[in-house]
C-alpha cells in the first residue's frame, strides 16, 4: 500500500517521503529515511509542516497466531502509533492531517446486515481486540493542530501483492471455488480506490473520526471467485470446504479467519460526503486488475 499512495501522490504533490526500516535511493521526489518506529532521531524532521501522515505500520497478519506472533502483531502497530502521537505532540508545525490506516475487520462477523461508522457492531476475537488497541493508541495523544483519521480499510485488491495474487492463482490452478460455504462476504477495495480516498479525505477538512474504506459493493466470497474465474476464462474451480481451509491453514502458517470471517461493511461517510468509488463493483475491479 505504501507503494501504490507514493506512486498516487507522487505527480500531484512536492515531496514524499517514506519513513522505513531500510534505506532506499532517492526516485524522482520520492525520499526514503530511515526509522525503528520506536526512538526519535532525525526522522522527526520529515514530518514538519507535512499535508499528511500515512501511517501503515504492521506486521503481516497472514500468520499463525502463535504467542510469538500475537506479540509482534500489537507490537508493531501499537508502539510506532503512540511514538507518531508523542512527536506530533511537540511539534510547532505538525502535520495537517495524521491517517492511521487500521482494519474493517474490527467489525463483527456480519451476513444479516451492513455494518458503518454509525451502526456498526465491533466484534470479538484477537484480531478485533488488535483493532481496538490500535485505535485507542492512536486517537488517546491530544494533538490539537493534527486532524485524525482512523481508516477502516477492507481487503486492498491490486495485481502485484496481498490477497489478489493469491486468489488467482489459486483460480488458476484450478482451486477456485467457493471457500468455506462461500456465504461469506467480502468487503474489499481496488488499490487506486483506496489512494484515491485517502486523496479525498485530505481535501474534505472537515472529516475527522473514524471512517470505512470499502467498495459500496461488497460481495459473497463464492460470487468474488466467480469473477476472477470469469475474468480470467476459467469454466471451473473446486470449493475448499472449511475442514479443508483448517488443514491448508496450518501447512502454510495462516489462519482461516482472513478467508472465513463474513465482513460486510458499508464506507457510509465517504458516501455520504460526496466520494465517488472508481470501482464500484467486483467485476471493474478484477477486468481493471488483470488488464
Amino acid at each position: 500500500m505504501g507503494g501504490v499512495l507514493a506512486k498516487h501522490f507522487s505527480p500531484i504533490t512536492d515531496e514524499i517521503i517514506i519513513l522505513s526500516r531500510k534505506a532506499q535511493p532517492k526516485n524522482g521526489n520520492i525520499e526514503t529515511v530511515v526509522w525503528d518506529g520506536k526512538t526519535t532521531n532525525e526522522w522527526t524532521k520529515a514530518l514538519n509542516n507535512a499535508d499528511l501522515l500515512v501511517n501503515l505500520c504492521g506486521k503481516n497478519v497472514n500468520c499463525r497466531y502463535t504467542t510469538k506472533n500475537r506479540k509482534e502483531i500489537i507490537r508493531s502497530r501499537l508502539l510506532p502509533t503512540a511514538l507518531l502521537g508523542k512527536v506530533l505532540q511537540k511539534m510547532d508545525n505538525p502535520p495537517k492531517l495524521w491517517i492511521n490506516v487500521t482494519s474493517a475487520t474490527i467489525y463483527r462477523h456480519a451476513e444479516d446486515r451492513y455494518q458503518d461508522e454509525i451502526n456498526g457492531e465491533i466484534g470479538t476475537g484477537f484480531s478485533v481486540e488488535v483493532c481496538k488497541a490500535w485505535e485507542s493508541s492512536f486517537f488517546e495523544n491530544n494533538t490539537s493542530h493534527t486532524r485524525k483519521i482512523a481508516l477502516r480499510m477492507g481487503i486492498v485488491l491490486g495485481k502485484k501483492d496481498g490477497a489478489f495474487p493469491r486468489l488467482l492463482n489459486l483460480a488458476k490452478a484450478g482451486m477456485g471455488g467457493k471457500q468455506g460455504n462461500g456465504e461469506q462476504y467480502v468487503s474489499w477495495v481496488h488499490e487506486q480506490d483506496a489512494a484515491l480516498s485517502i486523496q479525498w479525505l485530505l481535501e474534505q477538512e472537515k472529516i475527522s473520526g473514524v471512517i470505512n474504506c470499502a467498495a459500496p459493493e461488497p460481495v459473497k466470497n463464492y460470487l468474488l471467485m466467480s469473477a476472477i474465474r470469469k475474468t480470467c476464462g476459467i469454466t471451473f474451480g473446486l470449493p475448499a470446504p472449511a475442514w479443508f481451509l483448517t488443514i491448508g491453514a496450518k501447512i502454510i502458517g495462516t489462519e482461516t479467519e482472513l478467508i472465513l470471517k463474513s465482513r460486510w461493511v458499508k464506507p457510509t461517510i465517504l458516501l455520504n460526503t460526496g466520494f465517488e468509488f472508481k470501482y464500484p463493483s467486483i467485476e471493474c475491479a478484477v477486468e481493471a486488475i488483470l488488464k
